[in-house]
């Protein structure tokens, strides 16, 4: 098997590179970062594709897994398994990117589908009403300290109580009392139009 071998060269060079940095010219650890970019951005691209990005993104995502090799490798972080340790990073922004481009997939979908069938329920004054309705909350809820937007922010999010008191490391009666004086301003502002 020569993956050892290739880690154990990996590992000399790294250790001539730590030892002789040029200031005049790219250091010997760029050039061995460079020369591992040549020998495993073919294989490193490959498997971003299969995670079904568009090229430019694999491409993208291949010369990050590198920047972030050189900048662990200028941290003296561990060495051993840089093949495994190149190959975990670019799966996970190949993932993350994924993820991203699948949301924005959705969003721009959903616009599609609103823009070709406006909703049939909403004449224009419900439109118009709901419209202001919401202008009339984001009102209130700016106007409300920052301290209680966040606990509102924090809760719609999903958190619960103990977690929004940790988040903020306030105690759970002030969570208790900044959502309650929250959620009562923006009901009095809805209710009264």
């Amino acid at each position: 098997m020569t993956l050892p071998s290739q880690n154990s060269a990996i590992e000399l060079h790294l250790t001539a590179a730590a030892a002789s940095s040029h200031p005049d010219g790219p250091s010997e650890l760029e050039s061995v970062v460079v020369q591992l970019f040549d020998r495993l951005q073919v294989r490193l691209s490959s498997y971003v594709l299969s995670f079904g990005l568009p090229l430019q993104d694999a491409e993208d995502i291949v010369q990050e897994t590198f920047l972030s090799l050189f900048h662990h490798l200028q941290r003296e972080k561990p060495r051993w398994n840089l093949n495994g340790w190149l190959f975990r990073v670019a799966h996970n922004l190949a993932l993350k990117r994924r993820t991203a481009n699948q949301a924005v997939a959705r969003n721009l979908d959903g616009e599609e589908v609103l823009a070709r069938h406006p909703d049939p329920g909403h004449n224009a004054e419900e439109q118009l009403a709901f419209r202001q309705t919401q202008q009339q909350l984001r009102a209130v809820f700016e106007a409300l300290p920052e301290h209680d937007q966040r606990c509102l922010y924090l809760r719609a999010e999903g958190l619960k109580y103990r977690e929004i008191a940790q988040v903020l490391g306030i105690s759970l009666g002030g969570v208790s009392l900044s959502l309650s004086r929250s959620l009562a301003r923006l009901a009095g502002s809805s209710g009264g139009s």
